[in-house]
């Protein structure tokens, strides 16, 4: 792993995503403690010459460690952000799911993560309608509500498939219940990521430029380390200062504008030296 990121950052790769169903579990297998903590540590060291950003995707809530959050927060090159799949926060529905947790716990977690790793981006997925799901449930179960939201929530319905444990399970919550709810959670969130990112403007933050918009000529696109490829809100460029905008470039760039869920800005001049011409600027490694 280590050899193989090496080369990459060598051939002009800026971001390494490292994927798996839980990839807090790394090193188990091999009766490895905080095994993701050391490999995370160890990528974060590598010599590159140029900026680098690591990120991990997927954590298991009961897996996060003390040893996981303090490496992320001491080394800069470790993107502060954690996709953790909550899934629910209703105790009754998380005790269905067989995921022995509840919506308590899940409140001090993120508590924890953000005193540790200020301005960590906490991203998760909600299902809707899992059954035996209640309206007191759906009430209570939202932890994108309240004065410390979840800053990225993905939600779905739940979907009955045969071959699941939960496909036996009673309750069944009807189609358009299940629809309402889920929209009901996207509401919130679009309120909260539109207050969010009114709040961003005039910031100026580092990005990575992917290239010009495969919608319109007159704009590239770009991403903030809180935005993971393809799931996140998306950063555009509208204008820059300098030389013209280059794909694997880190730079800076300052919020003019904000919509729902993406911000718009002017990219400034560069401050270190153009990229070195790479297969892709990001690279995604399964665990």
């Amino acid at each position: 792993m280590i050899a193989e990121a090496t080369r990459l950052f060598g051939q002009g790769v800026r971001e390494i995503n490292l994927i798996g169903q839980d990839t807090t579990c790394y090193g188990e297998d091999f009766g490895l403690k905080d095994g993701l903590a050391h490999l995370l540590a160890r990528l974060a060291g590598i010599e590159t010459g140029q900026r680098k950003w690591i990120r991990f995707l997927y954590a298991y809530p009961n897996k996060i460690t003390g040893k996981l959050l303090d490496t992320l927060a001491e080394h800069r090159d470790l993107v502060k952000y954690i996709d953790m799949p909550l899934q629910h926060a209703s105790g009754p529905v998380l005790k269905r799911m067989k995921r022995g947790s509840s919506g308590a716990i899940f409140l001090k977690l993120l508590e924890r993560i953000r005193r540790t790793i200020p301005g960590v981006a906490i991203r998760t997925s909600l299902i809707a309608g899992f059954p035996g799901e209640t309206a007191e449930d759906f009430r209570g179960a939202v932890p994108v509500r309240g004065g410390r939201p979840v800053r990225q929530p993905g939600v779905f319905t739940y979907s009955d498939e045969d071959t699941s444990a939960s496909y036996r399970l009673a309750g069944k919550v009807d189609g358009r219940t299940m629809h309402n709810r889920k929209r009901r959670l996207m509401a919130i969130q679009r309120k909260i990521a539109r207050r969010r990112n009114r709040q961003s403007i005039g910031a100026e933050v580092s990005v990575l430029v992917e290239g010009p918009s495969p919608e319109t000529d007159l704009l590239w696109t770009a991403r903030m380390a809180t935005q993971a490829p393809e799931i996140d809100g998306a950063t555009l460029i509208n204008d820059f200062e300098g030389a013209e905008p280059r794909p694997g470039e880190m730079r800076t760039l300052r919020i003019t504008e904000a919509h729902d869920y993406d911000v718009v800005g002017t990219l400034l001049a560069p401050t270190e030296p153009p990229p070195r011409p790479a297969p892709s600027p990001l690279i995604q490694i399964g665990l």
